[in-house]
């Protein structure tokens, strides 16, 4: 098929590989051109606008990292929606509110297209590996449509309901992700503090019950030197997403104790200004803490 890409940030760039692999056309767009050169060198094409990206498309994807980049790359002068073919599908892949979705799904059904919101669970390091899967929200005669596509980029690809439900569903997985993630260092920051060293701590976690994929590739981080020089997901990042499940936990008037727990050892990450690191760095937190170290 003919499929467009914009975005082309750290989800883009694995990504769009997959689609080009499966053989699949892609032309794709980001604000930085220099980001586009390996792909475009892999085979991607390239597109002036997310307009042009669009038109020369039947089916567009999205990456980015807020509500107001994807209003920007969806709406705004040279956006998808003025490209999209009559019956063309957006795909936004992005983590956002879903009212936010919603909202944007609205404008692309005047235009006679259909949005769906389709975002990704998982790092750049599953999508690689081919494990990353998807959840979908909207049309459920669109997502059969596109679901093909959708397979080629994650094997596990979940129909949620209704439009926005999708982006709902993963802000709960986020939450749930990012809570076990900081309890990870809690534990093994107490198991340090009564003599276990922490290597023998982190194996003897993912030896246990409690060992699951994130803690797979994100819990050697913590060990001496193995903190990666750009994170699969800074503090920042990472925290931009409790927010939304904070905001959601309000709005719905559902109770979120442990995110706002969480939340508040982001907030000290930053305090201690290393939230530049992949998150999973809130285990130095309970260090300093633990009086263990300066």
């Amino acid at each position: 098929m003919e499929l467009g890409f914009v975005g082309l940030g750290a989800m883009g760039q694995v990504i769009v590989p997959r689609l080009l692999t499966a053989g699949h056309t892609v032309t794709g767009w980001n604000r930085s051109r220099d980001k586009a050169a390996a792909l475009i060198e892999a085979g991607m094409r390239w597109g002036d606008s997310p307009q042009a990206v669009a038109e020369k498309s039947e089916i567009v994807f999205s990456v980015v990292t807020d509500a107001k980049a994807v209003r920007d790359i969806a709406l705004g002068k040279h956006g998808v929606v003025h490209g999209l073919r009559k019956n063309g599908v957006f795909i936004d892949m992005s983590t956002i509110a879903p009212d936010a979705s919603r909202a944007v799904a609205a404008e692309i059904a005047k235009a006679g297209a259909t949005m769906l919101d389709a975002p990704l669970s998982g790092s750049p390091v599953t999508v690689k590996q081919g494990n990353a899967s998807l959840m979908v929200g909207g049309d459920e005669k669109a997502f059969e449509r596109v679901k093909p596509v959708l397979l080629t980029i994650g094997p596990k690809v979940t129909y949620i309901g209704a439009k926005g439900l999708a982006c709902q569903m993963k802000i709960c997985v986020n939450l749930l992700l990012m809570v076990e993630v900081i309890c990870f260092g809690e534990a093994v920051a107490l198991a340090e503090k009564g003599g276990v060293a922490r290597e023998t701590a982190l194996d003897a976690v993912l030896k246990s019950v409690a060992a699951s994929p994130v803690l797979g590739y994100r819990g050697p981080f913590i060990l001496e030197g193995k903190m990666p020089a750009k994170p699969l997901a800074d503090v920042t990042l990472q925290q931009k997403d409790m927010m939304l499940a904070l905001e959601l936990g309000r709005t719905l008037g559902s109770p979120v104790p442990l995110a706002a727990a969480a939340n508040e050892m982001m907030n000290a990450c930053r305090g201690l200004g290393i939230d530049h690191r992949d998150f999973v760095t809130a285990h130095e937190v309970y260090l300093r803490l633990g009086g263990q170290m300066k």
